[in-house]
């Protein structure tokens, strides 16, 4: 009997389907066991120091040892460094742990069980997990590398940002320490005020306004463009293309790309829009404009025209009305609050930079993230 080839590709279609179900609770499996085993590993380190604590300088040479015999008898994976982290991992992660995650081990539970029950030993280090910053929840979708990028950043709120950012929207290691390097969560947190600032470390980047979907400034190493160096609006626009997927990460939640360069005609004449998005958490059509110079007002009155054309010709029965974005080099604070005020459609302005914020810029935010950490 002749097999119908669109019953095989369907058959073909169903298969490749389990078999990337399959493979992707597998790698879950795997990190699920990883992160637990190493989470035991930095909590018998602890305890072991701290039978020994009144010896200067135990802990470096107990790691040391320990990364010898381990390497030797384990193979790779036990650095010094390594193990460090799973101290720390142990030391710094609040004793939280999904019921998915739930273990038995030599018949006692080391890990909080089904019944809620917990039995962490109250040693001192325990006790020093409890603290009022927001809990940290072990996730299968983790690997072990994602927790050791999270251990990079000092600052607990900022940590438990990125770590629920990271299982949203799927980061990978990569992705996870390119928007630590960026300061997602600096450049988030220092347009709110406190309460909202522990909102994000408490639920990650949640859209409910055009607001909430706006950074300032996006950060757009990725195009490879030198500041110094002259380039256009054309070969900006060209180099976002390029780096369209990128970009879109940059962009946030929900974003899809739906247009460039976008022909408005009226009265015969012709004008077009840069960048044209659509965020589907929001249900509207984002406009983008790109400024190689400064913010001016005469960008705010093209932009209002622009919303103005689409509200009125490219608006759906079921869409929201559009935002508009101007991407600029520089932007005065002060004029782009006179000049965006009490405008009927909603409008921002916000600066892009072409590099990584320096050692300075990084240290003046963390300060400033310590202090609201500390009147917690």
């Amino acid at each position: 009997m002749k097999i119908g080839f669109n019953k095989y590709t369907s058959l073909i279609k169903r298969l490749a389907e389990i078999i990337h179900s399959a493979r992707a609770t597998a790698v879950r499996q795997i990190n699920k066991s990883q992160v637990l085993a190493y989470y035991e590993i930095g909590r018998e380190i602890v305890e072991f120091e701290q039978k020994g604590k009144a010896r200067a300088g135990y802990g470096e040479e107990l790691i040391k040892r320990l990364s010898n015999d381990m390497t030797e008898n384990f193979g790779r994976g036990f650095s010094e460094m390594n193990l460090r982290n799973m101290r720390r991992f142990y030391l710094e992660f609040p004793v939280q742990i999904q019921q998915t995650l739930s273990v038995k081990s030599s018949g006692k539970n080391k890990f909080q069980t089904v019944s809620g029950e917990s039995s962490i030993p109250q040693t001192v280090s325990a006790k020093s997990l409890k603290s009022e910053t927001p809990s940290v929840e072990f996730n299968p979708e983790l690997s072990w590398s994602h927790y050791c990028e999270l251990l990079s950043v000092e600052n607990t709120i900022a940590r438990s940002f990125y770590e629920k950012e990271a299982v949203n929207n799927n980061w990978s290691f990569r992705e996870l320490k390119r928007q630590i390097n960026s300061q997602l969560f600096e450049r988030l947190a220092l347009s709110r005020d406190s309460s909202a600032v522990m909102k994000l470390a408490k639920r990650g980047h949640i859209i409910e306004t055009p607001e909430d979907a706006i950074k300032d400034p996006y950060v757009l190493e990725f195009l490879n463009l030198k500041e110094e160096n002259v380039y256009t609006e054309s070969k900006l626009e060209q180099a976002i293309i390029d780096n369209l997927q990128k970009f879109l990460l940059e962009m946030g939640k929900g974003f899809a790309f739906v247009a460039r360069q976008k022909r408005i005609t009226v009265g015969n004449r012709h004008y077009y829009v840069d960048l044209i998005f659509y965020n589907r958490v929001l249900k509207c059509t984002v406009l983008i404009d790109l400024k190689i110079d400064e913010l001016d007002h005469s960008d705010i009155g093209q932009m209002n025209f622009y919303l103005n054309y689409f509200k009125e010709n490219e608006k759906v029965n079921d869409e929201n009305d559009p935002i508009g974005l101007i991407l600029c080099a520089k932007k005065d604070e002060v004029f782009a609050k006179y000049v965006l005020g009490n405008l009927n459609n909603k409008i921002f302005a916000s600066k892009y930079k072409l590099a990584l914020p320096t050692e300075k810029e990084l240290a003046r935010k963390i300060s400033a993230l310590h202090l609201l950490e500390n009147k917690k």
